[in-house]
């Protein structure tokens, strides 16, 4: 009953009226599709739980088909919606490119089809698309380390891991990061260190340790992404400079995503801030623009949306931890 109520809760915070009007109105007659590409991470977890539940709280029928990472069976499972009268569809596709595919048949069809977080690799098919805007979701998690930075009252040794860079979303996080270095030139004792992780936590760990053994100064660090705090820890724990924010020893440090992992440790002191992918906007965002192509009978909505997200800080973690998706996860397990 606990875990219903917080989810309930949350949901009506954040989903606007005008979709709660929406559903009212046509809770008798809306089916729509949810067809995902799996649950392998608890960020999908969360979208799914998202996504579900905010249709569900608005009387509208889900249809849910897990392709289990199979992009041909995901073809398969829309067509067969498609074919069962779905009124929309939303996709977790399994790549860019599969997600072209996919709604160019739901744009034959004349079907609505939203594509959620991993966007199409081109625009050539007409659909709705959420995406995360992850320079700017970096840059504000960034911002409030500069922050702390100064308080210190001298030059900060920086340093960033980064994703794969054949990843836009590593590409756009690097950037977060950059703009902030390029803003405040006199905070800084040398150019940022760039320790390159690929996304794979092997790889991290062996270049942070060298990172660190090249330069035991660095004092302000930022992970491309939540899940390397483990790694972080494990080196600079040995180190002494795994410690909480109000310790001297303090190395200032954030990352992207806004995961379990984070949550816990924002709460426990030992990261200043996060960026958060704000699962719970990228929902509203969706459902709000497919119930509008519903309701004006639109079988080809073409629209692309942003999702600006935040920094959950130590500053802020009393106002909009509930916010994050990663939050609500750490507190149901509880």
């Amino acid at each position: 009953m606990r875990k219903g109520i917080v989810v309930l809760f949350i949901l009506c915070l954040l989903v606007p009226s005008a979709i709660f009007a929406a559903g009212a109105q046509e809770s008798d007659q809306v089916t729509i599709a949810f067809c995902f590409q799996d649950l392998e991470t608890e960020f999908w977890v969360a979208g799914h739980k998202a996504i579900t539940e905010t249709l569900r709280e608005n009387g509208i029928k889900v249809i849910e088909k897990n392709a289990n990472e199979d992009a041909n069976r995901q073809l398969e499972q829309v067509k067969d919606v498609i074919t069962q009268g779905v009124d929309g569809v939303i996709i977790i596709p399994q790549d860019g490119e599969s997600a072209v595919t996919i709604a160019k048949t739901c744009n034959e069809a004349g079907v609505p089809i939203g594509v959620f977080n991993r966007p199409p690799s081109d625009k050539s098919a007409k659909n709705l698309v959420v995406v995360a805007n992850n320079e700017v979701i970096a840059e504000a998690a960034v911002e409030h380390m500069a922050q702390e930075a100064m308080k210190l009252g001298r030059k900060v040794h920086p340093a960033i891991m980064v994703g794969d860079l054949g990843d836009p979303n590593a590409v756009g996080r690097r950037q977060g990061f950059m703009n902030v270095i390029e803003k405040y030139p006199d905070l800084w004792a040398y150019e940022p260190v760039e320790i390159p992780t690929k996304w794979d936590a092997n790889v991290a760990l062996a270049n942070l340790q060298s990172a660190m053994q090249a330069n035991p100064d660095i004092d302000f660090l930022f992970t491309s992404s939540d899940f390397l705090f483990p790694v972080i820890k494990s080196v600079l724990a040995p180190l002494g400079k795994w410690t909480t924010i109000d310790d001297p020893n303090h190395v200032i440090l954030a990352g992207l995503d806004g995961d379990v992992t984070a949550a816990q440790l924002l709460e426990e002191g030992y990261i200043d801030a996060t960026g958060v992918q704000n699962l719970f906007y990228e929902a509203d965002l969706m459902i709000d623009a497919m119930l509008e192509a519903i309701n004006a009978g639109n079988g080809t909505p073409d629209k692309w949306m942003d999702d600006p997200g935040f920094a959950l800080t130590q500053a802020n973690l009393d106002t909009r931890a509930e916010e994050m998706w990663g939050w609500v996860l750490y507190k149901e397990r509880q």
